[in-house]
């Protein structure tokens, strides 16, 4: 079976410094895959090549077996900031992209239902903690039915209980949709509890180290055993990708 995402980067530089190269990745139809690793190790321009948001590189990125060139609206993407416009309302953020932003109205009010964010159509962002700041951008990353969406540390800058929240939003959001998603993140419990797989980038070679399968059923308890046990095996895996 192909993966609905092929990804290959022959070479992506900046200036002189080399970020990315000979780098293969491949994610299937309904999974949850995290990229974990140092900062500075390409994951995020990795995100931002495969949304269309950096073409200068050497390769290409694939979406259900078609070439994705330049910014695809099968392609969500959601950043470690919220990221919406002061001046619009909540339903305004969600919609910005619409032709008919009256005819997108019952959409966006199901995306608000199923963010937990009903009732908020005409707030401003100001009106909005962080938790709920995200949860428009969640939605809004959704707005266009998306096959793939990519979170850039979606929830590192909200607290630890709004943060589970969230974590299980997106899980619960993924299977609703059917969707598949690629997500950043420096937290290894973090991508243990939402991944179906983890892959972890190595600086040195600026491509990819290692990847771990997490065979383990939903809904998942935080502290099981064999969630610890596969942490220890990321963590070493880490110290030889000369991480630390």
């Amino acid at each position: 079976m192909q993966p609905l995402l092929k990804v290959r980067i022959d070479k992506k530089s900046y200036g002189t410094r080399t970020v990315l190269k000979n780098l293969q990745l491949g994610v299937r139809q309904g999974d949850i895959v995290s990229l974990i690793g140092a900062s500075g190790c390409g994951k995020s321009t990795l995100l931002s090549i495969i949304a269309g948001l950096d073409t200068s590189h050497d390769g290409y990125v694939e979406l259900a077996g078609k070439r994705s060139t330049g910014v695809n609206p099968d392609i969500g993407f959601i950043f470690q900031e919220p990221r919406l416009f002061p001046w619009l309302t909540v339903e305004q953020n969600i919609a910005f992209n619409a032709s008919d932003v009256d005819r997108a109205r019952a959409s966006v009010a199901r995306l608000l239902a199923e963010v937990g964010m009903h009732g908020y159509e005409h707030a401003l962002p100001k009106q909005l903690s962080g938790g709920q700041a995200q949860r428009v951008a969640i939605a809004r990353g959704l707005f266009s039915s998306p096959k793939l969406l990519l979170l850039d540390e979606p929830f590192s800058a909200v607290d630890a209980f709004t943060r589970m929240k969230l974590q299980d939003l997106l899980i619960n959001i993924a299977q609703e949709h059917g969707l598949t998603i690629l997500l950043v993140t420096h937290d290894i419990d973090e991508a243990l509890y939402l991944s179906d797989r983890i892959v972890l980038m190595d600086q040195a070679t600026a491509s990819l180290h290692q990847e771990f399968e997490v065979v383990l059923q939903r809904p998942r308890n935080r502290a099981e055993t064999a969630t610890s046990q596969l942490k220890v095996a990321i963590l070493d895996s880490l110290h030889a990708a000369h991480v630390f």
